[in-house]
């Protein structure tokens, strides 16, 4: 999701400190009518009722196991079975007896998640309460099938895209411009698949830009390159005599030197910090390390929302998915327009691939952004476990995602108009998958891959007309390459047969 208006990498969900996690104590929830076949295999100790919440008969979806941070690190569980329990938090929809919605209006901020008004009571569409599963949003595996393929954790369509940070849309066209002019962001969501790669690269990165930040301090006056994985994020110097950074030359990210591979501006540095946003957005379900165990901030009557453990098994689960894949490899056609995809200067910020030093993504809790390695409480195993990456030759994952994880300014034309100074900045999207995950861009205004890339304006200008210049042989081969890269089919099979509340 997006950062919020005038507030460079701030995440627009992100309110308060978080804080530990704590049972579910909504008086609320009532007894368990049917027990699913997840929690039915979970181990005899974890099927207790004060760990369960349910809704009555056609009220609701039936038992949710609220899984604490201490049974996540415990050991009782199978990995497969944290991964069952993951899919079901990102899959379950949930009720307002659960926390779905906000409280109270508040007239001095209507737009941030906690006080929104609704349009009927339970819905608002614009600036999030606009689903009641994380699913909603992530439910198409392949747009290019007829039908659209349906899947878990795959892109949403236009049809699911958010529109954030919004108080003012001209519908009427005042201006006569032809368009309906909006202060918020139209957000395209993007599929889930091969996350746990991804923010692996983006925590390595980090730790390569804070070790070249502590070179800089131990060296006064020298600027030191900021070089991560063979991307430069520009240059840093440490001034002794004031004690601070001079952080001007700072390209691409924070001047904290994090790298936060999530979102459409590089908001979030994990699936769990986003999950925490996007739960609040979209649901309006607050987690307990946001907001603070037993705490009902929102109003609505009912606190932690969602556990520390929860939000653990949502990382689990998020980061063990499967990659995007390509298919055709040896098709002349898909050879030839990967060199022209080269050639015209794509892959300078589509990185084909990184390989991450460690197969074992750390996950953490509490995340210190500028210290991926602090509080870890598990790994992911990213080439032996189900995101199945593939061994690079230094034995760590080969993660061939195309982007380089930088924000680059993308010109006028593509800008945002919220009056942020990240307006006309976006991360590099990954185009691994992006034949099946139409339609593009960041919010959604390109129909076809042609048009995609044809919008490209600011830094990736040069890209833009060289591949307006190509031969109609060069171009079609171009298009078929980008065509080879592919979603995986079948993601989470092992752990998705339906379940149904018993009436």
């Amino acid at each position: 999701m997006g950062g919020a208006p005038g507030k460079p990498g701030v995440p627009l969900y992100h309110s308060s400190p978080r804080a530990p996690d704590s049972p579910m104590k909504s008086p609320l929830f009532l007894k368990v009518l049917f027990l699913s076949p997840a929690l039915l295999a979970l181990p005899v100790s974890a099927q207790t009722a004060t760990n369960a919440t349910t809704q009555t008969a056609a009220t609701g979806p039936g038992v949710r196991y609220r899984i604490t941070q201490a049974e996540v690190t415990g050991g009782t569980f199978t990995l497969r079975q944290l991964r069952r329990l993951g899919l079901e938090m990102f899959t379950r929809p949930f009720t307002k007896e659960e926390g779905h919605g906000d409280g109270p209006v508040d007239p001095n901020d209507p737009v941030t998640p906690g006080g929104r008004p609704t349009t009927n009571g339970t819905w608002l569409r614009v600036n999030g309460l606009d689903a009641q599963t994380c699913q909603e949003c992530h439910a198409f595996v392949s747009m290019a099938t007829i039908p659209p393929t349906l899947g878990i954790a795959g892109v949403g369509g236009i049809n699911a895209s958010a529109f954030a940070g919004v108080s003012q849309i001209d519908i009427e066209d005042l201006d006569g411009d032809t368009i309906a002019n909006v202060n918020g962001r139209l957000i395209n969501p993007p599929f889930l698949f091969g996350a746990g790669g991804v923010e692996m690269v983006g925590k390595e990165m980090t730790i390569e830009l804070q070790a070249r930040k502590a070179v800089a301090q131990a060296n006064p006056g020298m600027v030191v390159p900021l070089i991560a994985k063979g991307i430069s994020f520009g240059s840093i110097s440490y001034d002794a005599v004031t004690g601070t950074f001079d952080t001007s030359n700072v390209e691409g990210i924070e001047p904290d030197l994090v790298v936060r591979p999530f979102g459409r501006k590089g908001e979030f540095i994990s699936v769990r910090d986003f999950d925490i946003g996007a739960l609040q957005f979209h649901l309006g379900m607050q987690a307990a390390e946001l907001v603070g165990s037993g705490v009902d901030a929102d109003g609505d009557g009912v606190a932690d929302e969602v556990l520390v453990g929860e939000l653990s098994v949502m990382h689990i689960f998020g980061t063990n998915l499967e990659h995007p894949v390509q298919v055709k490899r040896r098709n002349p056609a898909v050879r030839r327009g990967k060199n022209v995809f080269r050639t015209i200067g794509c892959a300078d910020c589509h990185t084909p691939m990184f390989e991450t030093t460690s197969p074992f993504l750390p996950l953490a809790y509490p995340e210190d952004a500028t210290d991926p390695t602090a509080n870890v409480y598990t790994t992911t195993d990213l080439i032996n476990g189900p995101a199945g990456f593939q061994r690079g030759p230094n034995g760590g994952a080969l993660v061939n995602m195309f982007s380089d994880l930088k924000r680059h300014d993308m010109g006028p034309a593509l800008a945002e108009t919220t009056g942020s100074a990240l307006d006309p900045f976006f991360i590099t999207p990954r185009l691994w998958g992006i034949g099946d995950t139409a339609p593009y861009l960041h919010d959604g205004r390109a129909l076809t891959l042609d048009e995609a890339i044809q919008m490209h304006g600011g830094e990736g200008q040069a890209a833009a007309t060289a591949f307006g210049n190509l031969s109609t042989a060069d171009h079609d081969a171009l298009l078929i390459f980008l065509d080879s890269l592919r979603t995986p089919r079948g993601a989470a099979a092992d752990i998705s047969t339906p379940i149904r509340q018993a009436i």
